[in-house]
């Protein structure tokens, strides 16, 4: 079928429409496409949502530019790649505006845009890790499914990951027994600090290894000198979630330093090994600014700290900052470096910690959230309007989430005062806002 692409949807995908029995415009979604480009696509006919099969493009957008990475297209990772990097910035910023307003929030401020670098900017990647034709390869998903795709370069990745990586494939053919150690690695990780100089791995295994890890890590160290650390990490059984596996690794054994110190602000953050920090490393010390610069008082609460990348900052101008979190491995490297007078580190979710605040009649002044992809949700919503913040700073990677948070909290009588898009995943569909509320 013929289509023109009419705007660009969350996920990555053109709609387009299709003419029904009836005359309809029945919605099409055709990946690899752009606003106002004509082409040729085909149903796919594994899916009932309406998705499409690029053919070819009759006719293409001013915007469409050659891919950066050799894999686009067939790799699972990215899907923008194809669209020149102005163009990129006007679809997240449309779809982040679009998704609000369809959600109801509809008395928006302008939206303000930050962006960096668009490539080398992770400074994460989980690599999977197989055998093709006899020898051992990294990549990743393909694109729509589980189909393991090889791969031989990741632009978006920090040099030093990549290098790891290739470093690991070479260790492989030199080292008799580390190929064999390697070859029942199912993934591997690596996570490195923003200037490269610091870089930590875990593997990933299904089944148990009790020697040889710490040579594979020693002749890794002589030909990647950034290593300073790294771990097993045993896998168990995968579950469903989402469409996504979920799994819960059981740490089997370490190498070198548990984690690494990830400088971001003008500060250190100790990060344990497979701990959460933001990914892009170009664009963490603006985020920090634009939830953190100017803000001063008494009280200010950092829910889902995390390491503390914000609580740290608030500490400067507020007498007392709380940090919550309720993630294990978060909350010990929280409590680890935030440790000063009027700072405090609560190990526990963000809903208990605020049904007793709610009890105990406490009111900040300033809230700050980074909530998970799932967003904080109506509990918490419905706490924080009882909790009744002067202003609130809500940080969010999904702008569907994000929308039904912000309806909930401006419905209790916010209104929203900032809106930025933080573009942290260049090349992919991902949207990263930050939105401030006030009273």
């Amino acid at each position: 079928m013929k289509l023109q692409i009419e705007k660009m949807v969350y996920g990555g995908g053109g709609l387009g429409r299709r003419a029904d029995s009836e005359g309809e415009g029945k919605a099409v979604f055709v990946p690899f496409t752009l606003p106002g480009e004509i082409v040729e696509a085909r149903l796919d006919e594994t899916s009932g949502h309406g998705d499409a099969v690029l053919l070819q493009v009759i006719e293409a957008s001013l915007d469409r530019v050659e891919a950066g990475c050799a894999h686009f297209g067939a790799c699972g990772g990215c899907q923008y790649q194809h669209a020149a990097y102005a163009a990129q910035l006007r679809i997240k910023t449309g779809i982040l505006r679009e998704t609000l307003e369809r959600a109801g929030v509809v008395e928006l401020p302008e939206i303000q845009v930050h962006a960096g670098e668009t490539w080398g900017y992770r400074n994460r990647i989980r690599v999977r890790v197989a055998k093709v034709s006899g020898a051992l390869r990294v990549g990743y998903s393909r694109r729509g499914g589980d189909e393991f795709l090889p791969i031989e370069e990741c632009p978006i990745a920090a040099p030093v990951l990549w290098r790891a990586a290739m470093a690991l494939l070479q260790l492989a053919e030199m080292d008799a027994a580390a190929g064999r150690w390697l070859s029942s690695a199912v993934e591997v990780e690596f996570f490195s600090s923003a200037d490269e100089s610091r870089l930590q791995m875990t593997v990933f295994v299904r089944k148990e290894l009790k020697v040889g890890f710490a040579a594979v890590c020693d002749g890794l160290k002589r030909l990647v000198p950034e290593l300073v650390g790294a771990g097993v990490a045993l896998l168990g059984a995968e579950t469903a979630q989402g469409g996504r596996r979920m799994e819960r690794p059981k740490v089997e054994a370490g190498w070198g330093a548990a984690g690494l110190m990830y400088g971001a602000t003008g500060r250190e953050y100790w990060v344990s090994r497979g701990g959460f920090f933001q990914v892009n490393r170009f664009l963490v010390d603006e985020m920090v600014r634009i939830v953190t610069a100017g803000r001063k008082g008494l009280i200010a609460w950092d829910l889902y700290a995390g390491v503390g990348l914000f609580a740290r900052a608030l500490a400067e101008g507020f007498e007392q900052v709380v940090a919550v979190e309720g993630g294990p491995v978060a909350a010990g490297d929280l409590a680890k470096s935030f440790k000063a007078k009027g700072m405090r580190a609560v190990g526990a979710s963000t809903a208990e910690f605020l049904r007793g605040a709610v009890v105990q009649r406490e009111r900040p002044e300033l809230v700050v959230m980074d909530p998970p992809r799932a967003g904080v949700g109506r509990e918490v919503c419905d706490l924080l309007s009882m909790v009744c913040a002067r202003e609130m700073v809500y940080v969010s990677c999904d702008p569907v989430t994000l929308a039904r948070d912000l309806k909930l909290l401006v419905d209790s009588g916010y209104r929203i005062s900032e809106l930025h898009m933080v573009d942290m995943f260049p090349q992919t569909f991902h949207v990263e806002s930050i939105a401030v509320l006030s009273r």
